[in-house]
């Protein structure tokens, strides 16, 4: 003891204790000055990069953009949040809240009369909003129990982001833009599937190509969590849910997690809460799951080839009427616990370095590429049973050709019609509609797909009596009808996921798991129908330049291998040699005398 006590001072003497006991002794004045330091640095560089090329750094600019935008807000929220609502509370209650809304609506039904004066064929796909609206509030459990305020506010924020994304060109060109960010992100998954598969199975096998992104996107979105990325968007977009719908933070933080995550892993956010939600709210967390998809097998549909940009606004556009469309068939009647609670704790992962959380996450989409490579397998081949059968009994009464896609086709038509598809393609898209709901939306994005390679392709547009593809218009309605989980195999995935973590409400899950499928439909085709009331002044220059290469294919004609030009096309190679050399690289079916 004697010798500790002599030690003692000499260690208290040593430089290195010295500054570990200034470091505690000054903790906070050192993050902060290094904070500042790294802040500084970062201004430098940023400054840097704009003066250099702001083309190449508009990435940069935006991802700061962003950062600066919700880190003022959240020092604003904390420190005037409380007295601006204080403030707003006699205006919310009273005269101000019914104003605003009255102004809203009376704006929002005249521009719409405006619009749709300007383009008629709008009108069909309003017609079907309006028909599923009340398809679901038919289906309500309390009819008169239906908060009409998360009803109109879900509906609205989704029509705004529709048209935000849809029709304003600051939108179109933003999340065109983010798709191909995702794509270009993406892409990083060849290096390593190429590694382990070799560069000639990923260009020709598709469960080498398009799999391999999804252990790519679940690593990456596991480091994102372990980080707190995640939860601190996940947050921000359910407050803005939370205040405006009046839902509660529990039900509000899953729905918008789906739009990140699957709807077996959205509900591990709050699972610390799931016992004591109502009926209501456990409705609400599984609309979510049924009417979004996971990013991780989005990543995999953009491999696809289906449009990125649509799909992310696809997800997005869903949370916000999931929920409304949840309060609509299923509204609250019981007292939540969970009522006017504002800091619900997100729950984190338990890796303890990023490493650690990027393995576990490459680790844990093996489950779901097997999952998913095995219901592709099991699915594909059942539906080739279906068929096989269902022809075998249509020839009995001479019925040539009797399919399960056939029937789809003939019952969905007015359903596929109704979101806005041309009535030509009607018959197609009720087919991908059937496939989705019926088998997995996997199956149908891939058909979708393979209609869309075969219009890029120049392939005629009919072969006999089948359509090889659908116009562009229909392609967008039918990637924002798709975009869900709501089907009949989901239910036993959804069932299986809450069932673990709650199991003493195993009654109360499977009491309202069918409700809720059936509002997940729908929330896919409302999310389709407000794509076809925005989508056509978009479509329409396509549609019209579609026309004019029509018309111009069929005044092409070849003789003794010289191309020359017909009918209103005449003499048009003189003044614009060009379109020679363009007629030559299409193939017999497009450019054919």
């Amino acid at each position: 003891s004697y010798l500790c006590c002599v030690n003692l001072p000499r260690k208290a003497q040593h430089p290195a204790f010295k500054a570990k006991r200034f470091c505690k002794a000054h903790a906070k004045a050192i993050r902060k000055v290094i904070l500042g330091l790294l802040c500084i640095a970062y201004v430098c560089y940023f400054a840097a990069a704009c003066w250099l090329n702001f083309q190449r750094a508009l990435a940069l600019v935006v991802m700061t953009a962003l950062v600066v935008f919700f880190t003022c807000w959240s020092l604003f929220q904390k420190h005037c949040g409380a007295k601006v609502l204080q403030l707003l509370t006699p205006c919310r209650k009273y005269f101000f809240c019914r104003l605003l809304c009255v102004v809203l609506l009376g704006g929002l039904i005249t521009w719409l009369v405006l619009d749709t004066g300007r383009n008629p064929k709008q009108l069909i796909s309003l017609a079907g909003l309006c028909f599923l609206v009340l398809v679901l509030f038919a289906c309500s459990k309390h009819h008169g129990a239906v908060s009409w305020r998360a009803v109109v506010w879900g509906l609205g924020l989704e029509f705004l982001l529709g048209l935000f994304i849809l029709r304003t060109t600051p939108g179109i060109q933003a999340f065109q833009w983010l798709g191909d960010q995702v794509q270009v992100f993406l892409s990083y998954t060849t290096a390593g599937s190429s590694f382990v598969f070799g560069n000639t199975l990923i260009e020709e096998i598709f469960a080498f190509q398009a799999l391999p992104i999804i252990v790519f996107f679940s690593c990456v979105m596991s480091i994102l969590y372990y980080l707190g990325i995640m939860q601190w968007i996940i947050l921000k977009i359910s407050w803005v849910l939370q205040v405006s719908m009046g839902t509660t933070a529990t039900e509000t933080l899953s729905v918008a997690g789906n739009i990140f995550v699957g709807q077996t892993e959205s509900p591990l956010l709050i699972r610390p809460y799931l016992a004591d939600m109502t009926n209501s709210e456990i409705h609400a967390v599984m609309t979510g799951g049924f009417s979004t998809i996971a990013g991780s097998v989005m990543g995999a549909y953009i491999s696809f080839g289906i449009d990125a940009a649509l799909l992310i606004a696809a997800s997005v556009m869903a949370a916000p009427c999931a929920l409304a469309m949840s309060k609509l068939v299923y509204p609250e009647v019981e007292e939540s616990k969970f009522k006017g609670k504002e800091n619900i704790r997100l729950s984190c992962g338990e890796e303890r370095n990023i490493l650690e959380a990027a393995g576990n996450g490459a680790a844990a989409s093996v489950g779901l590429v097997a999952n998913i490579a095995a219901n592709l397998i099991a699915f594909l081949a059942v539906l080739e049973f279906i068929n096989a059968a269902l022809r075998w009994f249509g020839e009995m009464v001479d019925i040539e050709g009797l399919s399960f896609q056939v029937i789809c086709s003939y019952v969905l038509m007015p359903v596929a019609f109704l979101m806005g598809a041309d009535w030509a393609d009607s018959p197609l898209v009720a087919e991908l509609l059937g496939i989705k709901i019926f088998l997995n939306e996997f199956v149908a994005y891939q058909q979708l797909a393979t209609y869309k390679k075969n219009r890029l392709a120049g392939l005629e547009e009919w072969d006999g009596n089948r359509k090889q593809w659908i116009s562009v218009r229909s392609e967008s309605i039918t990637t924002f009808a798709l975009c869900g989980f709501a089907n009949f195999s989901s239910i036993g995935i959804m069932l299986g996921g809450l069932t673990s973590m709650v199991p003493q409400r195993k009654s109360d899950l499977a009491s309202v798991v069918l409700r809720a499928l059936f509002t997940g439909i729908c929330v896919s085709m409302l999310n389709a129908c407000l794509a076809g009331r925005s989508l056509l002044a978009a479509v329409q220059p396509q549609g019209k330049a579609k026309s004019q290469e029509r018309a111009l294919k069929g005044s092409v004609l070849e003789e003794n291998g010289t191309l020359s030009f017909t009918g209103a096309w005449a003499g048009v190679e003189e003044s614009v040699p060009c379109l020679i050399q363009c007629c030559g690289h299409y193939n017999h079916t497009t450019c054919a005398g």
